[in-house]
């Protein structure tokens, strides 16, 4: 067991709020060793002007989510930091092989929630009627997607920022009629009451805000929403060694059998694809569904498929959904 950790984090609340989850988690399992926190800029906190799809263009592309980690790897290689906090839906789906994932805390609600300035009394996204017309803010391109592909009468926007910015910017522009954000983040953040109310509301920097969650086997969330992820080299063993001792095995299934079908895809976090996952038979069987759009066709419909396994094999059951994704 190391005397020391240093944890690499990005500077954000949220990310500081996860780094602070994974040290109490760290002390509750009785890690004596000192513990170090060290903030890292990451290109997508020094470039919030820019859209996430546009860090894959130009001179210097930043594929996929490296938008988020790519910084924090580089301090690991450099030694300057034992591991980095991730929210997991940021994390490349293919890692460099210098890199591994040593554990994942217990995962948090995985819903989306749609943020308004008006009070709305559904019960799913089914019924929801503000999404039969107006605007909708996201900055991830699987909600837009399944946004407008369930409600085609929406139009969906690009919004940056952190948690807080986000949820300010649906007073700062009136023509928007709602934002989507991931329920973890809101609550994590204690933005938004925890308990599971379908419709809340709650104050915010002077404002009233209306919270729906989106029923998740029906606006599917995103592989690894709601988990926090912990990165190491493979070399440190020390660092894996303590972190396992804060490793919540159900979760670590879910993301590795999601990841996994992402890796087959070949999809990285910016493709378009929901997946769920779910325990089944007091959690001998771990049931999953994916929706995978068409990143090139916007009118295309999206494909999908259900399957179910044994829980210790989440890789198999993600290749078997693979499978019959490419019938």
């Amino acid at each position: 067991m190391p005397e020391k950790l240093i944890i690499g984090t990005r500077g954000s609340d949220l990310a500081l709020t996860q780094t602070r989850m994974v040290e109490a988690e760290l002390r509750a399992a009785d890690f004596s060793g000192e513990i170090e926190v060290k903030i890292i800029r990451t290109i997508g906190d020094k470039r919030p002007d820019l859209k996430l799809s546009e860090f894959s263009q130009g001179d210097q592309p930043v594929v996929d989510k490296g938008i988020f980690t790519k910084e924090l790897e580089e301090a690991l290689l450099a030694g300057e930091i034992d591991i980095a906090v991730h929210s997991l839906k940021d994390v490349p789906t293919e890692l460099g092989a210098e890199f591994t994932l040593v554990a994942t805390l217990e995962r948090a609600p995985i819903e989306d929630v749609l943020l308004t300035r008006e009070s709305i009394q559904p019960s799913s996204i089914d019924d929801l009627t503000l999404l039969d017309r107006g605007t909708v803010a996201t900055s991830s391109v699987r909600r837009a997607r399944q946004l407008t592909w369930l409600r085609p009468e929406v139009k969906a926007v690009d919004i940056r920022g952190n948690v807080p910015t986000r949820v300010k910017k649906l007073f700062e522009n009136p023509e928007w009629d709602g934002i989507l954000l991931a329920r973890a983040g809101l609550e994590r953040l204690g933005i938004l009451p925890t308990g599971g109310a379908v419709t809340t509301s709650f104050d915010f920097d002077g404002y009233t805000v209306h919270a729906n969650l989106l029923d998740p086997r029906v606006f599917l969330p995103a592989a690894g929403q709601g988990a926090v992820a912990i990165e190491a080299l493979k070399s440190n063993t020390a660092a894996a060694e303590a972190c396992a001792l804060v490793n919540h095995a159900p979760t670590f299934a879910r993301i590795t059998a999601e990841r996994h079908f992402l890796h087959r895809l070949q999809a990285g976090c910016q493709t378009p694809v929901g997946a769920l996952t779910e325990f089944e038979d007091e959690g001998e069987i771990l049931a999953m569904r994916v929706r995978v759009f068409n990143e090139d066709n916007p009118s295309a419909e999206p494909l999908e498929a259900a399957a179910s396994g044994p829980a210790d094999e989440p890789e198999t059951l993600a290749d078997q959904l693979f499978e019959l994704i490419h019938v």
